[in-house]
């Protein structure tokens, strides 16, 4: 009797231990998913800038070039 407790008692740890790392593996994972598109964001946000400030100083350049006629 007492080794079928003993043996029910191990089961019920290896399942906890089990589901305990299962929750923390899918909080892992949406934690790396939001860090991702996170970075989809920024690297997206800071593509757009660039090409602003890119545009922006095209025309300045241009300006400067029909003055200077």
């Amino acid at each position: 009797m007492v080794v079928l407790l003993k043996a029910l008692g191990a089961i019920a740890a290896l399942v906890a231990i089990v589901i305990t790392l299962l929750g923390s593996i899918l909080t892992l994972g949406g934690f790396l998913l939001a860090a991702i598109k996170i970075l989809i964001i920024v690297v997206f946000l800071s593509v757009m800038t660039l090409v602003i400030v890119s545009i922006l100083r095209d025309r300045s350049h241009r300006r400067r070039t029909s003055e200077d006629f």
